[in-house]
């Protein structure tokens, strides 16, 4: 018998692990060369791992393994021939009297199972996996099966509470009518990885956290007059993060410092400005940059962001798309947040955190008026940047956001 070992190999030089998310091909199946068998998922993406040669598979590591780099995943028996595997080994005795048909399979019994993150966003949403038709690797329900699956879940109608009450029930019935039911869920490598970048940065960065506000009535007007014909020329809407993406690299071009970060006893300045977008998946945040902002037009940035989130929410970004970023922009107003504290993304040394747009009385040339504000925080490493270049910093953007012909002109 000839086996070729498959372990897992160098998938970048800060990966030391990854988990085998699920398996594309079953036990003692026939390969091809170069055909997916598993998938596995790293610090940073989902990476399938094909086979290094022809024959039967043999699994060694099982769903949801940790595995060092350079691990046993499975074997090929390489002296196994396709035919050999799929072949009916004797031809089958006809009773002597007739046999009834057997039953059709119920659809729970030939329904594939769902990759373990396809599992768990399933039950988060409270989907029945027999429901949802996979579209990955024979049959297998995909991570993006599950979103599509739970997005277009149709919503219970919300039942009346009883119109009265007659008695109090007794404490041993009143515990009775609450679930108390628990279980235990493996934190998946995404969601590892998150708490242990946020935890070294709370604890490795002198961060400190200063605050602004913007008023967003040009950018409100911009939009609305300039909207259908953004439209009309590039076929995508121009959104607030594209503005404030403009806004920080100019603003970070002029401040330098803010686009700096340490490397040992080094500064590191950049001649660039790389802008980490935090984009929220079902299995967590992740900070894909986008190159070179300083030097797009908005409609180009608008399309990476789109892209890249589309990516990122069919757990599609390769590691090249998450690496780099030299200042990261962060939006909690989509999901109604006033005001935050973001934390920096090592080894970063600045984030710019963005808030929910409320109108609010302000005093303007002495007169109190209405207008739409958003909060902004910026927060900084100390140890690279200093108070004063902060605050003139997220001054600048400030600046910059209430008059937008400012990005064009660049002055």
């Amino acid at each position: 018998m000839s086996v070729v070992e498959m372990k897992v190999p160098v998938i970048g030089e800060s990966i030391n692990e990854v988990t085998l998310s699920q398996w594309l091909k079953p036990d003692g199946s026939f390969v091809k060369l170069d055909e997916p068998i598993c998938e596995f998922e790293s610090d940073k993406a989902t990476l399938e791992f094909p086979a290094e040669a022809e024959g039967k598979l043999i699994h060694v590591a099982k769903e949801g393994d940790d595995l060092a780099i350079g691990a046993l995943v499975a074997r090929i028996d390489t002296s196994v021939k396709a035919d050999a595997v799929t072949a009916t080994p004797t031809k089958p005795v006809e009773p002597a009297t007739p046999v009834p048909p057997a039953a059709p399979k119920k659809p729970e019994e030939t329904k594939p199972i769902p990759s373990p993150s396809a599992g768990k966003i399933l039950r988060e949403g409270n989907v029945d996996p027999v429901t949802v038709e996979g579209s990955g690797k024979e049959g297998r329900i995909t991570k993006a099966d599950a979103l599509q699956a739970v997005e277009q879940k149709p919503k219970a109608p919300v039942e009346s509470p009883p119109a009265t009450v007659t008695s109090n029930p007794p404490a041993a019935v009143t515990h009775a009518l609450f679930s108390r039911v628990e279980h235990r869920e493996k934190m998946t490598r995404m969601r590892r990885t998150i708490a242990r970048r946020l935890v070294s940065a709370k604890n490795n960065t002198a961060m400190l956290t200063t605050f602004n506000e913007v008023d967003m009535t040009a950018i409100l007007d911009l939009r609305k007059k300039y909207q259908d014909q953004f439209v009309a020329k590039y076929g995508i809407k121009l959104g607030f993060m594209s503005i404030f993406a403009k806004a920080c690299a100019q603003a970070l071009l002029e401040k330098p410092d803010v686009n700096a970060h340490i490397d040992g006893e080094d500064l590191i300045y950049h001649d660039y400005v790389d802008i980490s977008v935090a984009i929220s998946t079902p299995t967590g945040l992740v900070v894909p940059p986008i190159y070179n902002v300083e030097s797009l037009r908005f409609d180009e940035i608008e399309y990476k962001i789109k892209e890249l989130a589309d990516k990122a929410r069919a757990g599609k970004l390769t590691l090249e798309e998450m690496s780099g970023g030299t200042f990261t922009i962060t939006n909690g107003g989509i999901f109604g947040s006033m005001l935050s504290t973001p934390i920096i993304n090592e080894p970063q040394s600045a984030i710019l955190g963005m808030h929910n747009i409320q109108e609010r009385a302000v005093v303007v040339n002495g007169q109190i008026v209405i207008r739409p504000m958003m909060y902004v925080a910026l927060s900084y490493d100390h140890r690279v940047i200093d108070g004063s270049t902060s605050v003139t910093f997220l001054v600048r953007v400030k600046e910059l956001l209430e008059d937008p012909t400012r990005l064009l002109m660049q002055f």
